[in-house]
Order: structure tokens, then sequence, then C-alpha cells
């Protein structure tokens, strides 16, 4: 157990794992911040047009059938090494999962609501802030639970291209064959994966609990 104990600390302290967490845990809040408003707005913005929505669906779906190390590949030239590319693969990434479940939320609320609030005199921008977008919490909450696993994901690969964070000691250690460390840190980025992914499902189950209109 002690051997176990004295091999984490030295994994730990030799590859630098809080630094790496930092720099994985700020390339991560950006990535979805930057998701979270591009994906809402977007959907703010077609959710009446089906047509341009189905547009921008197949534009950000063909995004996603790129292999990640390709589309780092293709915004080297562009962002140069480091986070920026990492951040922008991140985001690319994300903002499908966010803008499709904001959409949906949007569109299909109930008609009787819209209604009722059209009576009583509200404009349709009033309705968007206080009918549809309550109602569409619980979907645009499950559409960044999504994005989470995402961008904790590919933020890893971040350290092909000098980004730092938690790819860092993952790719040294399979570079050395070094177990341990590849074990250690495997298991810390998997953990944290995991615990994100449990807060954005605690959230979401919340606001479907207080909003869900189904």
């Amino acid at each position: 157990m002690v051997s176990i104990l004295d091999t984490i600390v030295s994994v730990w302290i030799t590859q630098q794992i809080t630094l790496r967490t930092i720099q994985h845990l700020y390339m991560f809040s950006i990535a979805l911040i930057i998701s979270i408003f591009i994906g809402v707005a977007l959907a703010i913005l077609v959710y009446n047009n089906p047509k341009i929505a189905n547009a921008w669906f197949n534009f950000l779906n063909v995004i996603e059938t790129i292999p990640e190390l390709a589309l780092f590949i293709f915004l080297l030239p562009i962002l140069g090494l480091g986070e920026k590319p990492t951040i922008a693969a991140c985001v690319l990434y994300s903002i499908l999962p966010i803008m499709r479940n904001t959409y949906t939320g949007l569109a299909y609320v109930s008609k009787e609501y819209v209604e009722i609030a059209t009576a009583i005199g509200l404009t349709k921008n009033e309705i968007l802030l206080r009918i549809r977008l309550p109602m569409a919490l619980p979907l645009i909450s499950g559409g960044i639970r999504i994005a989470v696993v995402y961008i904790m994901g590919i933020a890893t690969l971040g350290g092909l291209i000098a980004a730092g964070g938690l790819g860092v000691p993952l790719q040294a250690g399979i570079y050395r064959y070094d177990i341990p460390a590849i074990i250690i840190a495997a298991i810390w980025v998997g953990s944290l994966g995991v615990l994100f992914d449990f807060i954005a499902w605690i959230v979401e189950n919340r606001l479907a609990r207080r909003y869900n209109p189904w």
C-alpha cells in the first residue's frame, strides 16, 4: 500500500499533474463557455426557420465526421501550436449537441403555452425569454452535458500540439513506456470526466423537474 502511494506521489510530482490539471480545466472552461454561447445563440436565431436550421446542422454534422487529429492539422496553419487550436477544436465539436438540443427545446414548446402567452399580450421576444427558453432549459442542459464529455476528451489530445493539459503526462508515459504514469494519468482524466458528467447530470435532472413541460 505504501509503495503504491509512493508511486502515485512520485508520478504526480514528476509529471506535474496539478499544473496539467489547471491547464486542462482552463481549456475545458473556455471551450465550454464559447460552445454554450454559440450553440444557444445559433439556435435562437434559427428556431423559427427549419431550412436554415437544417443547413447549420448539416454543416456541423460534417465537422463531427472529421477525426480529431485531422481537425488539429487543419487548424495548425491558422492558429499555430498551443491552446488556441485545442480550444477551437473543442468548440467546433461541441456546438452541435448544444445547438440541436436548444433548437429542439425552443421549436417544440407546446403550442398551448405559446397561445396563452400571445393571448395575454406577450411579444415574440417576451415569449422567447419567458416561455420558450425556460422550458427548453432541460434539453439545453442535456446538450451541454454531451459537450462536457466531448471537450474533456478532445482537450486531452491537446498535448500533441503543445497545449499542455492532462494529455501531456499520458503521452509522456506512452513515449517512455512508463506504465504507472499512464495508469495514473488515465485514471485521473477519466475521474474528472465522470465527475463533470455527474455534475451536469444533476443540473439536467433538477432543471427537468422544474421546467419539464412534457
